[in-house]
């Protein structure tokens, strides 16, 4: 955490990688009932935690987020929020705790920028020594026809 001297206003963060991390004013979090079996408790507790990602506060470099945008899926909204359930514990801090570490996992793998292929060709030596396979090969078969089968 920072503090800044001027109005004693901290700024909390969320630490993603090393030199990444987020505001938490980005992160909003809700409570809703969970869906599936569960009896009353289910009917009348909120366990089930929603954690949205505004991507416009967040404050990511470009290239994380466009890759966070196609890594996120169907859970990017039409606003430009990442929308992260989790309902699989009874509790809510399990729930808000697991629904946090999914996020923090979608955008460590944003940053990981792939590997750009390079495009090779065989070298000289490989063609040559394929088409000489190729020609002994036909050589090979040309012997086998015999004196009927002759084009």
């Amino acid at each position: 955490m920072l503090a800044l001297s001027a109005g004693f206003r901290r700024i909390s963060m969320i630490q993603v990688t090393r030199t990444l991390s987020i505001d938490e004013k980005a992160v909003e979090e809700t409570f809703i009932r969970a869906s599936g079996p569960g009896g009353q408790n289910v009917n009348k507790v909120e366990t089930a935690v929603q954690l949205r990602l505004s991507l416009d506060r967040a404050d990511l470099p470009h290239a994380v987020r466009m890759r966070l945008e196609k890594l996120a899926g169907r859970r990017l909204t039409l606003d430009g929020d990442i929308l992260i359930t989790s309902q699989q514990h009874r509790t809510q801090d399990r729930n808000r705790a697991e629904a946090m570490a999914a996020l923090i996992a979608l955008i460590r793998r944003a940053t990981i920028a792939p590997v750009r292929r390079v495009a090779t060709k065989p070298s000289y030596g490989s063609t040559l020594r394929r088409l000489d396979e190729k020609a002994h090969r036909g050589k090979i078969k040309r012997g086998r026809r015999g004196a009927g089968d002759a084009e």
